[in-house]
């Protein structure tokens, strides 16, 4: 685990030394245990390495045996000792035990289609000497990142899109497609970045370069192959068999690991199939809230608590308060883009925490995606029940009247009308804008009159999304389309900003090949039956997990900002998004702010998500557009969370 980072020129001077050492500097977060580069007249690699297996001799950039091929990756390749041995016998020689150095022999026996092999979370460059030819290369699904920026210098890399801004000194400006995007969907996705001329490699991708030529290719895309043939109890039992094996693979380190414990289906899940794996108790962390607006409903400790206790885990938990806000500053640096999840704040949190004990920690990202854990899947379900009402009544009684109820995600009965409103608003949408109505931060209409200057229509993610994905039936679709958009553009991304800002090694079994290979082979109606989400996870874990773990209602992974918006932190509110602010960024309507604010604090409306959207967005523009330091801002930001 580490960042990797590189410049290639396009003509003939050389890679600057300098450049390189500066963004060696502004990613060590990534990797303090080590720093490796190499460089010649015409490359220049280099990363910063936490070091997790093979921890003497796993120095990056690693080379093959003539010293032709070097790379530099990010990530864990968790079949290298299967890819190692075949290798082996191939004829190739191993200098060290590292799972990197599998690249460069694969490379060597199979030439591009080497990344295909590869099981594992992975962001890499490899630069090939003798052709004078570089590969960069992305996992299946996104797990770790990749900026890069081609321009008429060069083509320059990392992964993060800061150390491509320290490399140059050049004016920083926003993707104004990237900004809208941002609106509508609470972050920028690939391939576009917030950065005006750094984009990011897409998930599944590999790009190449050679004789001045670049190409960019997918190498995987998620194809829905769903088989019908098997039972309940068959797809159950490989459901537990393909896990169980994936944690156990994803536990291989020569360094401290632990889990992520929320107390929800997919982490409870990990813990107990560690457990299995285990000889001591699994150390787990899990994050609570003191005593402020909307804590309870949040609060899942006691959740993770009966988890621990089945499976006698070292289990430590954090306390949070409203004041964490003081900390979006720092976290928006780690971020590079802002972004509308607040689930980014109770990662770092409990990153920060579980890095006291550990330098690798599992989690459960992934599980909702792949089997079908998010209420928006049960549109089909609800359709016979809610289409048997007469089109009179829907439309003059129940419309109007969800319309007119109240809506706010921390109270269970308003969170309960905030669901129905939005599915009975999108009944009789085609499945594309449906689903926008449920992952949409501001619709497309109300973006367009929230930014003084809107860019024109571009590349859509979402439709590009529906329009790849294809799947056997409605939830196999959803769950693509989710795949391609909002799991790595957004959870993982977060993911991974936030433990590698704290120098932690994050692992997500649930998104293992094997069991994406799984989960596409899987009906619909196997991962959700009737009105039960995650159906075929619960069947196969209830011999190991308490039912009331299984079958409680569903939280996100998040915290209470929307009543704290409402409440301790309203100064932060009136500070970042006054008329005076807003006018002077010059990027948002004045009037159109000011309703988002009025209808969210008088619980009119649930606004969470666009309020934090606005105001990352401005803490954002502070540090990487004016230039100031997250530590200036965030003690501004401190200042008005104290008052």
């Amino acid at each position: 685990m580490c960042g990797i980072y590189g410049l290639l020129p396009l003509q003939s001077d050389a890679p600057s030394v300098g450049a390189l050492r500066r963004m060696a500097h502004v990613t060590i977060h990534r990797g303090p245990d080590d720093e490796g580069q190499y460089h010649d007249h015409h490359i220049a690699l280099g990363m910063r390495r936490l070091s997790i297996i093979d921890v003497a001799g796993g120095h990056q950039p690693i080379s093959n045996e003539d010293g032709s091929v070097h790379v530099v990756c990010n990530g864990e390749i968790y079949n290298y000792r299967e890819l190692a041995a075949d290798l082996a016998r191939a004829g190739h020689r191993f200098r060290t035990q590292s799972d990197t150095e599998v690249l460069v022999h694969l490379y060597e026996e199979h030439g591009d289609s080497f990344v295909a092999r590869l099981n594992g979370m992975f962001a890499f460059a490899l630069w090939d000497g003798r052709r004078q030819r570089l590969l960069l290369g992305r996992d299946r699904v996104g797990i770790k990142p990749l900026y890069y920026r081609l321009d008429g210098r060069g083509l320059t890399f990392a992964s993060e899109a800061k150390a491509i801004l320290a490399a140059f000194d050049d004016a920083i400006a926003i993707d104004p497609v990237a900004l809208r995007e941002y609106l509508e969907l609470g972050y920028v996705a690939a391939p576009r970045s917030m950065f005006k001329g750094i984009r990011k490699l897409r998930p599944g991708t590999l790009m190449v370069y050679e004789a001045g030529r670049i190409d960019e290719r997918r190498y995987w895309t998620p194809v829905s192959a769903v088989d019908r043939s098997r039972s309940d109890a068959e797809w159950s039992e490989e459901f537990l068999h393909t896990v169980r094996q994936a944690v156990g693979a994803q536990m291989v380190s020569d360094v401290p690991l632990g889990a992520f414990l929320s107390g929800g289906i997919d982490s409870s899940t990990i813990v107990a199939l560690m457990a299995g794996h285990a000889s001591k108790p699994i150390k787990t962390y899990a994050i609570g809230f003191t005593d402020s607006a909307g804590a309870t409903y949040y609060n899942e400790l006691p959740w993770a608590r009966q988890v621990a206790d089945r499976f006698g885990t070292d289990h430590r938990e954090i306390l949070v308060k409203p004041d964490v806000a003081r900390l979006l500053p720092q976290l928006l640096w780690h971020m590079d883009e802002p972004i509308a999840d607040a689930a980014f704040i109770t990662t770092y949190l409990v990153a920060q925490f579980a890095r006291e004990d550990v330098t690798v920690i599992l989690s459960g990202v992934g599980g909702d995606e792949l089997f079908g854990g998010y209420r928006r899947y049960l549109g089909g379900h609800y359709d016979r029940l809610y289409g048997a009402l007469p089109r009179w009544l829907r439309h003059r009684v129940a419309t109007p009247l969800l319309r007119a109820l109240p809506s706010d995600r921390h109270s269970p009965l308003r969170n309960l009308a905030r669901h129905l409103r939005t599915y009975a608003l999108s009944y009789e949408k085609p499945p594309e804008e449906r689903y926008r109505s449920y992952v949409q931060v501001f619709g497309r209409i109300a973006a367009e009159r929230l930014l003084r200057n809107p860019a024109a229509a571009a590349d859509d993610p979402v439709a590009a999304a529906f329009h790849e994905a294809g799947g056997a039936d409605a939830v196999s679709t959803t769950g693509i389309v989710d795949l391609l958009t909002q799991l790595p553009d957004d959870l993982l991304l977060l993911t991974d900003k936030m433990t590698m800002a704290t120098s932690l090694e994050c692992r997500v079994p649930l998104l293992d090949n094997t069991v994406l290979d799984l989960s596409l082979r899987m009906p619909g109606e196997v991962k959700i039956r009737g009105r039960e989400l995650k159906h075929v996870m619960k069947q196969a874990l209830a011999p190991l997990l308490p039912h009331e773990i299984l079958h409680r209602a569903k939280r996100g992974f998040g915290a209470p900002i929307g009543a704290w918006f409402r409440h301790e932190l309203a100064g932060l509110l009136q500070h970042t998004l006054s008329r005076e602010m807003v006018d002077k960024r010059g990027l948002l309507e004045w009037d159109a702010v000011e309703r988002t604010i009025a209808l969210h604090q008088s619980g009119r409306e649930d606004y969470t998500d666009h309020l934090l959207a606005l105001v990352n967005l401005e803490l954002w523009s502070r540090i990487y557009l004016d230039g100031r330091s997250w530590q200036d801002v965030a003690a501004e930001v401190g200042a008005e969370v104290g008052r």
